[in-house]
């Protein structure tokens, strides 16, 4: 019977079915271990590194051979997905969470040239850095920027963002970097930057009112084509973005202090959405830096409608700080509401309280990838089939999880909230049930 250990975890399973992957064995025993595509070696965060054992893996498949080949791995980057197990290995997962996905996306970016790509890029500044700075020590000047940079980074991961750079107290996020429609980029660091205005407050009424500080921030987005790629020495390349439309992003963010705005977005950013897509204030026309024509800009208010994204958002810090308790308040409720469900849980609940935490907030990061969600979704659905769930269990996993959110966000759920917390939920639980009820249907013979 092959031993699989995890290096990261120091832990060790058997596995003894030859038939299965090794991403398969990680989820038979309850390991959590990122899957964006449901295995289907599309979104490649399930790789993991082979520490000892090469050979006691099946060879690349032809869809791990193309992965490899385009992202530059060296032999021992596999897919746990297209891997099965013929002997003892030893691995270390490389993308433990969700928030690390991103980062994937400059693989595809081109070693020693640059490729032009339209992109949305977006400038974050915190306004009065130097005078919070000169007001404390340096230890506390530290932790209130590591915070700022956490916060504030966030929101971009959450829509399929890259941290690009850190420039003292400004942070810069990119996005559409490996493709992407203009309207979902557009919107993505929109989503972004109403993100980090409700970061911000949180920071700032939680964690930095011991320190007497008030920070506020200034934000200016653009869009337009810029060259992408890992440019440099020969032995030190990094990856950077060049052109034009990274520089007026930036003027547009250094404008918000003249007008006294957190928020800017350019001209092109609104063409690029649907009619009625964002509110937006005051319009300004500036020459800017560098220009020979004015650069028309607009206020951002917010979005016209509901943005369930960006209330699942807003509210998963909150929801998953203790998330061994929301995982137990669940489990209680689900087992008071269908006490025979408790049989279904032959493994230790605290380490599948877990997997639930993972898989829920996975959801919500993967909602600005709806290629992947879907496609994990379909594999969860058959995955709990697998586990015996029924669809009369569905319903009560639903109640169970509005409840228990309802409870754990306290003083801050809002009907908005409820609304975007009941639609999410209900698409997820309608796509798994769906995908477990067309395991259950016979196949009809074909004739000859």
């Amino acid at each position: 019977m092959p031993t699989v250990t995890y290096t990261g975890i120091n832990h060790q399973v058997n596995c003894d079915d030859p038939d299965i992957t090794l991403l398969e064995c990680s989820i038979i025993n309850k390991i959590p271990h990122l899957h964006e595509c449901g295995g289907n070696g599309r979104c490649t965060t399930c790789r993991v590194r082979v520490m000892d054992g090469h050979k006691n893996l099946t060879p690349r498949t032809f869809i791990e051979q193309e992965a490899a080949r385009s992202r530059r791995w060296d032999p021992s980057i596999r897919l746990a997905c297209q891997s099965y197990i013929k002997g003892d290995i030893s691995i270390q997962r490389l993308v433990w969470t969700s928030s690390e996905v991103n980062k994937l996306q400059l693989e595809t970016i081109p070693e020693g040239e640059a490729e032009e790509r339209a992109i949305a890029i977006l400038f974050c500044d915190m306004r009065g850095f130097t005078q919070i700075a000169s007001g404390h020590f340096a230890f506390d000047t530290a932790h209130m920027l590591n915070r700022f940079y956490t916060v504030l980074g966030e929101p971009i991961l959450m829509n399929n963002g890259i941290i690009y750079q850190y420039v003292g107290d400004e942070i810069i996020g990119i996005f559409g970097v490996s493709g992407g429609t203009r309207d979902k980029n557009c919107k993505d660091a929109i989503r972004a930057a109403l993100g980090m205005q409700y970061a911000i407050k949180r920071l700032n009424h939680f964690e930095l009112v011991d320190f007497e500080t008030d920070v506020q921030v200034g934000i200016g987005i653009n869009f337009g084509k810029a060259f992408l790629g890992h440019l440099g020495h020969p032995n030190h390349k990094q990856f950077a973005v060049i052109g034009d439309p990274v520089n007026t992003a930036s003027r547009i963010q250094a404008f918000t202090k003249k007008v006294n705005s957190n928020t800017l977005i350019s001209n092109s950013v609104l063409r690029s959405l649907p009619e009625n897509t964002v509110e937006v204030g005051e319009t300004y026309s500036e020459k800017l830096r560098g220009h020979e024509h004015e650069t028309v800009f607009h206020e951002l208010i917010g979005f016209t409608q509901l943005d369930i994204q960006l209330e699942l958002q807003s509210s998963l810090e909150y929801l998953l700080q203790n998330e061994d308790e929301f995982a137990d308040k669940f489990y209680k409720r689900v087992f008071a509401k269908s006490p025979e469900t408790r049989n279904l849980f032959k493994n230790n609940l605290k380490q599948q309280g877990r997997l639930l935490t993972h898989m829920l907030g996975g959801i919500i990061y993967t909602m600005s990838r709806p290629d992947h969600m879907h496609l994990g979704l379909k594999e969860l659905g058959r995955n709990h089939h697998r586990y015996g769930v029924k669809p009369e269990h569905y319903p009560v996993v639903l109640a169970s999880l509005l409840e228990t959110i309802e409870e754990q966000l306290g003083e801050f759920y809002n009907e908005n909230l409820a609304t975007a917390w009941l639609e999410a939920l209900t698409l997820v639980t309608n796509e798994m049930k769906k995908y477990m009820l067309a395991m259950e249907e016979p196949v009809t013979p074909k004739s000859i």
